[in-house]
């Protein structure tokens, strides 16, 4: 028997009910992994509270990112042995394959070895943020060294592993957030410039650091009405990367900068790189090698016990952390 985590309706955490289970076999093409650790994103609160892309199926499993060890493989697997260190990545039904448990069934296309130098823990927190990261900076915007990038709400694991990413490779990075609790933080994790903005108006503030120029790069999580200031603080030819929607706002379209600037704003989620094999690739590479060098290092808080996921979802949703709130279940 096993634990699995779903739930029945839609609702906060309390929702979450701890199941015991028998350990499934895996069909064709898939495998079963002892998970060891899973990472908590927002796609998964989201998906609990029925605003996410995929809608759960009732009963519902949960669970997009954790790491563990392959122990029995399903016919036709050819590429992956037991024994194998590997992590999950978000091409999967949660509902159907949710990972929040301590045996998971996963589709073999939906795994990914895990860099061997990274703990279990380590490697649940990175396939999502750090994919997410490289895809808004490196491959749709280009960065090179020097470029300035505006990373919003930047004490996120996909905020953290942007201001890691743009270091590597030589832009500079500059981050927002709402009140400085976090600032020291941020600097220690690489960012040049921390913007308050509850004290200082970003578009001012980005004008003196970059000389008027503007940067190339705005990664913003966030949407709504701010997105016309962050119009503003983007340089010609700039490129405005929407990856989420903290704002219930609606999020207007920053017409006049478009047309000043030659500005380009565009949505984009993780699976537009998971889905081009080429593209994920690049990113695979490029992202394991940072790993393995050590200029790419997770920023997790660990919480231990599958018991205590719901307090670990209370955490995240208190705003008192920064980087990736990871849960060891073994």
């Amino acid at each position: 028997m096993g634990k699995v985590i779903k739930f029945s309706e839609i609702g906060n955490e309390d929702v979450l009910s701890i199941v015991d289970e028998p350990i499934a076999k895996p069909d064709r093409g898939e495998v079963l992994i002892d998970i060891r650790a899973v990472g908590l994103n927002r796609s998964e609160i989201m998906f609990r509270q029925g605003y996410y892309i995929q809608q759960p199926e009732f009963p519902s499993k949960i669970g997009y990112e954790a790491s563990g060890i392959i122990t029995a493989l399903g016919e036709g697997v050819k590429n992956w042995k037991v024994g194998d260190k590997v992590g999950t990545l978000p091409m999967i039904s949660m509902s159907k394959y949710g990972v929040w448990a301590d045996y998971a069934v996963v589709p073999e296309y939906a795994i990914v070895a895990s860099p061997e130098n990274l703990s279990f823990a380590e490697s649940a927190a990175i396939w999502i943020a750090y994919t997410t990261a490289w895809g808004g900076l490196i491959d749709i915007g280009n960065i090179k060294s020097g470029d300035y990038v505006l990373i919003t709400a930047a004490t996120g694991g996909p905020g953290m592993a942007a201001i890691q990413i743009a270091r590597r490779v030589g832009a500079i990075p500059i981050v927002t957030l709402r009140n400085a609790e976090f600032r020291n933080e941020l600097f220690r994790a690489g960012a040049e410039h921390v913007i308050i903005t509850s004290e200082e108006k970003t578009d001012r503030r980005i004008k003196h650091i970059t000389g008027g120029k503007g940067v190339k790069v705005i990664f913003d999580c966030i949407a709504g009405q701010g997105i016309e200031t962050l119009a503003k603080s983007a340089s010609i030819r700039g490129t405005i990367v929407i990856y989420g929607m903290l704002s219930p706002e609606p999020t207007p379209f920053p017409m006049y900068a478009a047309f000043e600037k030659s500005l380009t704003v565009r949505g984009y989620t993780i699976t537009e790189i998971l889905n081009d094999k080429d593209r994920w690739a690049r990113a695979y590479y490029d992202l394991k090698t940072g790993f393995n060098d050590g200029t790419l290092v997770p920023n997790i808080t660990v919480k231990s016990g599958i018991d205590n996921i719901k307090d670990a979802l209370r955490f995240i949703e208190s705003g008192a952390k920064i980087g990736k709130v990871v849960v060891e279940i073994k």
